[in-house]
């Protein structure tokens, strides 16, 4: 039986508690948004399969639970992640300012910040495919880059995940 996609990507959204991140990867897998949800408990994904230049990707989403207290759950899972969304809510100042203490967490896989900046929501369905689509297709460049001719698949180099930083907005 062949496999239904080319390439797997673990990614990984982290942010603040309440800013979004699970409306944001409810509207990217399903297509669907509601205003009532209940904090993520430790950790939860969703998958979506996208075509990027030819190529079908799936996407494996996590959403990670943003209490200070799921910290260290939430750190295991950073492990095996091609790409991280760091998600802030455009309307709390202060979840954009902790945005710096969530790249603390992530720069022993993060080498350099080259973050691309995408201004989402997740109610209003803007640049949401935008964002993960654009995220993709760079994880796919770079894997391609490093596709030897031997090599029947591309293959990841281990190392520092490309980042997509963005604001999630509920309103």
């Amino acid at each position: 039986m062949a496999k239904a996609y080319d390439h797997l990507f673990k990614l990984l959204l982290i942010g603040d508690s309440g800013v979004g991140k699970t409306c944001l990867i409810i509207r990217f897998a399903e297509d669907n948004f509601t205003s009532t949800y209940i904090s993520t408990i430790g950790i939860d994904f969703k998958i979506r399969t996208v075509d990027i230049d030819g190529k079908k990707i799936k996407l494996q989403v996590w959403d990670t639970a943003g209490q200070e207290r799921f910290k260290t759950i939430t750190t295991a899972y950073y492990r095996g992640a091609v790409g991280i969304i760091l998600v802030y809510d455009i309307t709390d100042e202060k979840s954009f300012q902790n945005i710096q203490n969530w790249m603390k967490s992530i720069k022993e896989l993060a080498k350099e910040h080259g973050i691309r900046f995408f201004e989402t929501s997740a109610k209003s369905s803007i640049n949401v495919e935008e964002a993960f689509s654009s995220l993709a297709r760079d994880i796919l460049q770079k894997s391609s880059r490093k596709a030897t001719p031997n090599t029947s698949k591309a293959l990841l180099e281990p190392g520092p995940p490309r980042k997509i930083g963005g604001k999630c907005s509920l309103g």
